[in-house]
């Protein structure tokens, strides 16, 4: 049996926004909220809900998702989303895109701030959704433990095959739990760079051509 669908979300970072409309796309009944710290972003964010039609299901709030007082302090959500930057300040030459540096770099924290931040904000039974760089299960993992999160499952993302792993998905709970449930890869393109079947039909569940 299917879990029922999430009535509300929160995205973590939201960035301008793709991921709020991606989901309100595929739950049409849900309504969600973005965290961005970039005024830019926010800017784009909100002109971009609005140009969709999906300003009345969707808020970007301007704020940092370190700050408990960003949101209500009632505020929970069914599913929280994040795409946490990847790389300590320091270890790479920051873009001079206002916008690139801090979804790179970890200029406000990286997956440990967003797994505090999702544990803070998710309702009874809610799921936390984010991904990191495949090396980094180890770091993960132990950011989730300290936020009180369980890693319920993990699925790698090859970019092609015969490659390693470029990334990883998880899906968190609250609480603990036991080993994390390993999903098949998902390989977005074959030998040939032909996108896979299972990579078209991921698009298609998404509303992409």
């Amino acid at each position: 049996m299917h879990a029922a669908p999430p009535a509300s979300a929160l995205d973590l970072g939201c960035g301008i926004g793709a991921v709020l409309m991606l989901v309100a796309w595929r739950f049409p009944s849900l309504c969600a909220v973005g965290v961005e710290a970039e005024a830019v972003s926010v800017d784009l964010a909100r002109r971009s809900l609005a140009w969709n039609g999906a300003a009345r299901r969707c808020a970007v709030v301007h704020g940092d998702l370190r700050d408990p007082a960003v949101l209500p302090a009632a505020a929970r959500f069914d599913l929280v989303s994040g795409t946490p930057p990847y790389l300590p300040p320091g270890t790479a030459t920051p873009s001079r895109g206002v916008q690139r540096g801090p979804a790179h770099l970890e200029y406000r924290g990286g997956i440990e701030a967003y797994c505090v931040a999702a544990a803070r904000w998710l309702g009874p039974g809610g799921r936390f959704v984010t991904c990191a760089a495949a090396s980094q299960v180890t770091r993960v993992e132990g950011a989730a433990r300290a936020a009180g999160l369980a890693i319920a499952r993990r699925r790698d993302v090859i970019p092609r095959a015969g490659k390693p792993a470029l990334f990883s998905v998880y899906a968190m709970r609250a609480g603990r739990g036991a080993e994390p449930a390993l999903d098949p890869p998902l390989v977005v393109r074959d030998a040939a760079g032909q996108r896979t079947p299972a990579f078209r039909a991921l698009r298609q569940a998404m509303g992409m051509p």
